[in-house]
């Protein structure tokens, strides 16, 4: 401020002498009209100096009022925006919290005017998902219908949730169509990869599945049991569907020509003995079995087995009878023979085997025993013994 001060008496200094050295006090005249301002060069000066000041003053003495203008018109101006902001992360943590209600509530009530429409929307369809509301969630999808849905302004992540909304509301047709629009994602997203498997499965599509599952394999964010459980899936509906809509020769010719990998796979040695089970197709299930029951090594699979419905299981009963009379306290042997002994309706054979494996030292049988022996008694009219036999299940 000092050094303002002595510029500016330097400067009037300066104006106030130099008419009075060369002579001349200078003079000014402006003319606008019928007005005229007269005036000498010092004059003008002084007052075009002390104007400047002046302006200098009286911006420095509202330069903290306009300070504040602009914030409490900025505060007014964004208030509504913050305000939704707010909604939305309570609401978002309402429904991490499992409070779909409130959520959904404050979800739409923010999409807008926080302008987070999609996030906002597809996590109010979906906590509206939850409550089994259908109309709410099929009203948030039809309002994201109606904004941008490129992965530029939604993300994967919103396509991911839409799709997976659509399924759960069992509109498969849009579901497909969103699916397809992003296609190319497929192979380079294995959220994406799950969604078009279990939706082509819903399709009926297993042959495409089946190729499909090669590249789920690849992915290891998909897990064995994922993958075995769409195995088994895909492939039991392939095989059904060559029966069903061809003959047992298509049937049979579609396992013949899979890979020899596939045809040691567990899951989809089940899976066609499953339909060969079911369409009472006796003899080739025989010899797809005979030799693992032979063998006895493979015990998933031989205790997988007892639950295919084998309306004539003689061959198999007699090789497990064979290992069971070698080995009688073994449970495995006593299970299938008791199983199979059911299903070819040998009551007393059955309850036998049944109550052998029940009394063995060791607790070696599970629920499908107890389901079959329970239902073995019941046809022999032990009605009481049937239902201490259920109670064993809950105990």
């Amino acid at each position: 401020m000092k050094r303002l001060l002595v510029v500016v008496l330097l400067f009037l200094t300066a104006v106030a002498l130099s008419p009075v050295l060369i002579g001349e006090k200078g003079y000014i005249l402006i003319a606008m009209g019928d007005l005229t301002i007269e005036s000498t060069v010092v004059t003008a000066s002084i007052m075009l100096i002390l104007s400047f000041v002046a302006l200098l003053m009286v911006l420095k003495f509202f330069r903290g009022g306009l300070n504040f203008s602009f914030a409490a018109w900025n505060k007014i101006a964004f208030a509504s925006r913050r305000k939704a902001v707010r909604d939305l992360n309570k609401g978002i943590a309402a429904y991490v919290l499992g409070d779909y209600k409130q959520a959904e509530h404050l979800l739409a009530k923010s999409a807008e005017a926080s302008s987070f429409e999609h996030i906002a929307y597809l996590i109010a369809a979906d906590a509206a998902q939850k409550q089994a509301l259908r109309p709410n969630t099929d009203h948030y999808l039809a309002l994201l219908e109606q904004k941008s849905n490129t992965l530029k302004t939604a993300g994967l992540e919103a396509v991911l949730i839409k799709i997976k909304l659509l399924i759960g509301q069992q509109n498969y047709a849009q579901a497909r169509k969103v699916i397809d629009e992003h296609h190319k994602h497929i192979g380079h997203d294995a959220r994406l990869l799950s969604l078009e498997v279990a939706l082509s499965l819903i399709e009926q599509r297993f042959d495409y599945v089946i190729k499909q599952l090669n590249a789920a394999k690849k992915q290891k964010s998909i897990t064995n049991e994922t993958i075995t459980l769409w195995q088994q899936q895909a492939f039991y509906g392939a095989f059904n569907d060559r029966i069903k809509q061809q003959d047992n020769e298509a049937l049979m010719a579609f396992w013949q020509q899979l890979p020899k990998k596939d045809k040691q796979s567990e899951t989809i040695v089940l899976a066609y003995c499953q339909v060969l089970a079911e369409n009472q197709i006796h003899q080739p299930l025989a010899k797809l079995l005979l030799p693992i029951i032979k063998k006895g090594t493979n015990t998933s699979l031989l205790s997988a087995i007892r639950t295919l419905p084998i309306a004539q299981p003689d061959s198999l009963m007699a090789a497990a009878q064979k290992h069971l009379h070698n080995e009688p306290h073994n449970a495995l042997w006593l299970s299938l023979v008791a199983h199979f002994a059911t299903t070819s309706q040998q009551w007393s054979l059955a309850e036998k085997a049944f109550n052998s494996l029940v009394n063995l030292e060791e607790k070696q049988y599970d629920k499908i025993d107890l389901l079959a022996f329970s239902q073995v008694l019941e046809q022999q009219g032990q009605l009481d013994k049937a239902n201490q036999v259920l109670r064993k299940i809950h105990a």
